[in-house]
């Protein structure tokens, strides 16, 4: 699959994507990019979504969308809620609030993500909604866990926690707030299992909370164990697995399993293998003196012709 089939697929709901959450109805209070990404999968899923977000601080007619992604990347802020109603209000006005309660009233799930303290000055602590909407269940996005909810913090101090950063490079992508995302919409079809399950608490909402450094520790555990470490495997110990230098470009090598890395050694002329060959310094420097003399169009054809896995780039 190439790379904008796949972005396509990952943004898109398709013929084939099974509407498993029809005629279920989720409002989202969550701005910026774990909530509507989270809200963006919900929908293709089949979800009614709704998001309530605040009017804009800089004064517009009609206003603005108050959520600070429509600002700094419009782009994405249209792709993650294509299909959402979107709805605002001030919260913190009687009037924002009587929208709120009116929403709630027909809302299986709520997703938010606000600190606690501000969920209790805007009436949202959850005995109040549990109280209020006893069908309700809502997902809690924070950035840490338990008392650690009121901490500032982002994506960025979330990944450099967990070792995740290198040098003065700043991440390739927003782990913490993607992985997240993901965590909330699976917090989110947990919440209906829930509430479905037979016993005195069946047809009552339930509260899950999803952290964000959570999210971030789980992305992170193939480094934890080793993996991706220099002397791990996908870490730079392979010579299946490296990003080398060829002719007029880069290229990506993934040939990590037993019969791929046999293929590749075979390419590049090594005829004395064992299990241990990729891992030797033999195997990287033949390896990469080979791909250097390769131009991107040769390694494309070689992988078709060898079925070896990589993708290559440019410089």
């Amino acid at each position: 699959m190439s790379s904008a089939s796949l972005k396509a697929a990952c943004l898109s709901p398709t013929p084939r994507t099974p509407k498993v959450l029809s005629g279920v109805r989720v409002l989202s209070l969550a701005l910026n990019l774990p909530g509507p990404a989270a809200l963006m999968r919900l929908q293709a899923m089949g979800a009614r979504c709704t998001k309530l977000e605040p009017p804009s601080l800089v004064g517009s007619e009609p206003p603005a969308s108050g959520d600070p992604m429509a600002q700094y990347q419009p782009k994405a802020y249209q792709t993650m809620h294509q299909g959402v109603k979107v709805l605002q209000a001030d919260l913190k006005s009687a009037q924002g609030q009587a929208v709120l309660k009116r929403l709630l009233r027909n809302t299986d799930v709520l997703i938010t993500s606000f600190r606690p303290s501000a969920l209790d000055k805007l009436g949202l602590a959850w005995p109040v909604l549990h109280r209020d909407h006893p069908q309700l269940s809502c997902v809690a996005i924070v950035g840490a866990p338990g008392v650690r909810a009121e901490e500032p913090g982002h994506d960025l101090t979330y990944v450099a926690e967990q070792g995740l950063v290198d040098g003065l490079q700043l991440p390739a992508s927003l782990f913490a707030d993607m992985g997240g995302s993901l965590m909330t919409t699976e917090a989110v079809l947990q919440t209906l299992l829930l509430r479905a399950q037979p016993g005195r608490n069946q047809g009552k909402g339930v509260l899950l909370e999803v952290a964000l450094s959570e999210a971030a520790a789980y992305l992170a555990l193939p480094r934890h164990w080793g993996l991706t470490t220099p002397k791990g495997a996908v870490g730079g110990a392979h010579a299946g697995y490296q990003i080398y230098p060829c002719k007029d470009g880069r290229v990506a090598v993934a040939a990590l399993e037993p019969h791929f890395a046999q293929r590749l050694l075979t390419a590049v002329g090594m005829t004395r293998l064992s299990k241990q060959t990729p891992l030797s310094p033999e195997a990287h420097e033949a390896v990469a003196k080979f791909l250097a003399t390769q131009s991107r169009q040769q390694l494309k054809r070689l992988a078709v012709a060898k079925d070896i896995p990589l993708h290559t780039l440019p410089r």
